[in-house]
């Protein structure tokens, strides 16, 4: 099976909506990789926050997702409609366990005469039992024009 490697830009929305607190939306613009292998769609990105460099690797589907990232962050974030999905967010003190539960998860793909497509994820990220907030993630990405 071929793999299909292209540079894209990215535009990356975040909103937190803490169980405790006002809603936070952050956006970045990003320079990353679509990569299709093996039947599987991924996206690669590098964000630079505060002196770290944070590589995510983000595997989209519509059924189920997993975003992880390493270097200046290290995490697993599994996301499945259809359950819970437990993951791992690794801090200075130790690995501390997390949960998501998925309400919604979408990935749009359009190959035409160039890629682009559009991944949104909502979900409650849950520490110790507990809903830490909702989160919305979409991820929208076109093949860079050289």
């Amino acid at each position: 099976m071929s793999e299909v490697e292209k540079n894209v830009k990215i535009k990356l929305n975040s909103t937190i909506l803490p169980a405790d607190g006002e809603s936070e939306t952050y956006e970045l613009w990003l320079s990353g990789t679509y990569i299709e292998k093996s039947g599987k769609t991924y996206l690669r990105y590098e964000e630079a926050i505060d002196e770290n460099k944070i590589r995510t690797t983000v595997k989209m589907d519509n059924e189920n997702a997993l975003i992880l990232r390493s270097g200046g962050v290290k995490m697993r974030l599994p996301f499945n409609t259809l359950q819970k999905e437990g993951g791992h967010y690794e801090t200075q003190y130790g690995t501390l366990p997390i949960v998501t539960q998925t309400h919604q998860l979408t990935h749009e793909h359009n190959e035409q005469s160039v890629i682009n497509g559009k991944f949104h994820v909502q979900y409650d990220l849950i520490i110790s039992g507990q809903s830490v907030g909702k989160y919305t993630l979409e991820i929208q990405y076109s093949e860079g024009q050289k």
